[in-house]
């Protein structure tokens, strides 16, 4: 039976309000429900519109702003570029596909080293992270291969979507489309042609 999602209603003091503990809440206690993989969805108090979307934002915000950031400026600059952009959408289910490639790789690693290092929690604690780090250097090279290959993938899939779509209006002299220059040129050179023939007596 699947777990029902938990309610958490966001006052106009900006207050969260948990009702399943009936008690208010912080961004900290949102993330830990994160972290527990705990289903919820924050909405606002009196409209019931759907605020998750804002509230994870906002612990991301913060988490940016603290310690060792994941998104650098041109990294977040080249996210911004894309709304808007025709492959938005596209893009937003690449970077969804990268992120759960990157945990299955993550879990199994956890999962190797939890079968090498035993159940004792402490030493699982302190050895798996020394295990990360030795294992750093491999696991940043299979990461940039594999996303080398699913950009290479991206890319390619950008170019065919462009030359299907000069196959699709390149008979169309419209001014900016695909084409429209080469359709130009060519009603350019009939009407040229028509020009140079000799009159008929």
């Amino acid at each position: 039976m699947a777990a029902e999602t938990r309610l958490i209603k966001k006052y106009p003091n900006r207050r969260l309000y948990d009702t399943t503990t009936s008690s208010y809440i912080t961004l900290v206690d949102v993330k830990q429900l994160v972290l527990d993989h705990v289903k919820f969805k924050v909405v606002d108090a009196k409209s019931e519109e759907d605020l998750t979307r804002s509230i994870l934002l906002q612990i991301i915000l913060e988490e940016e702003g603290s310690g060792v950031p994941i998104f650098s400026s041109e990294m977040l600059c080249q996210i911004i570029r894309f709304y808007g952009h025709a492959l938005q959408e596209m893009m937003g289910g690449y970077l969804e596909k990268n992120i759960q490639t990157f945990m299955e790789i993550q879990n199994k690693l956890q999962d190797q080293g939890v079968t090498k290092l035993g159940d004792n929690p402490m030493l699982n604690s302190e050895a798996y992270s020394q295990f990360v780090k030795m294992q750093g250097p491999a696991i940043q090279g299979l990461m940039s291969n594999y996303l080398e290959q699913s950009a290479s993938a991206f890319l390619d899939m950008q170019q065919q979507m462009q030359k299907q779509a000069r196959n699709m209006f390149g008979n169309f002299a419209f001014s900016g489309m695909p084409g429209a220059d080469a359709g130009e040129k060519k009603s350019s050179d009939v009407s040229s042609a028509a020009d140079d023939a000799p009159e008929e007596k």
